[in-house]
């Protein structure tokens, strides 16, 4: 299974948010946030009325009926904040991510997947410990990451993977950071950042897209353990033996 493959297979298990107890604007304001993923947001009502609103997320069973996911409340959902974190140490949080974890997400912007990028690269930087693997398609936009990157490497037990086609020279740097250079259509059109937690699976977590269109990219983010070891196992693999 390619990187290409895992992401159609997520994004053919669409997920349902249902918006129970409230009122056709509260709903249509729950389907707005949610406007780039592939999720089905609709409204609903308990038979008790109670216990005020809230969201349950489900995901489609082979046999056709939903599987309950997780539940919060439409506060919650939202008041998830929207800004983009560019720095590591941002206060910039997405609670939200938690609820739905491995839930393709279309057509982000550059500036989207700087931001949900960031999440993870925090993660490992505030651990400490542990590997770090992003790819950045090519050498040239690695180059313009290399600030963060170069600060992630310099934490002593954080071994950090860069992946990248060649368009441009390798950026110079003085850490243990290991470059992979790889002439490959799926490195050249991937965007990945999975950390392995130190491998402990509460920490583990991963984001993989890949560009459709033009700066566009399709995929999902996850926190599920078994998907983010068989990322890196697979990046290994298939990529562990060219180091720059």
């Amino acid at each position: 299974m390619s990187l290409t493959e895992l992401i159609s297979g997520v994004e053919d298990h669409e997920k349902r948010l249902t918006v129970f107890n409230t009122d056709e604007e509260t709903v249509e304001a729950v389907r707005e946030q949610f406007r780039d993923r592939n999720l089905t947001v609709v409204g609903d009502r308990s038979e008790s009325g109670r216990p005020g609103s809230f969201v349950v997320l489900s995901s489609e069973r082979a046999e056709g009926d939903d599987e309950f996911v997780t539940a919060t409340s439409v506060d919650e959902v939202l008041s998830a904040p929207q800004g983009e974190g560019t720095e590591l140490d941002s206060d910039v949080r997405h609670p939200i991510l938690d609820h739905l974890d491995e839930t393709m997400f279309t057509s982000y912007d550059t500036r989207q997947m700087v931001a949900a990028s960031r999440e993870i690269e925090d993660r490992a930087w505030r651990l400490g410990e542990g590997s770090l693997h992003a790819g950045f398609q090519q050498l040239s936009i690695l180059s313009d990451q290399m600030e963060v990157y170069t600060r992630l490497a310099s934490r002593e037990g954080l071994d950090v993977h860069a992946y990248a086609c060649p368009d441009a020279e390798v950026p110079e740097h003085d850490t243990d950071m290991t470059i992979h250079v790889e002439r490959s259509d799926e490195i050249a059109k991937s965007w990945f950042v999975v950390y392995d937690g130190d491998g402990v699976d509460v920490n583990k977590c991963a984001l993989l897209a890949e560009e459709r269109e033009s700066r566009a990219f399709y995929g999902f983010w996850t926190y599920d353990p078994d998907t983010v070891d068989w990322l890196i196992e697979y990046l290994e693999g298939a990529y562990g033996l060219i180091e720059q």
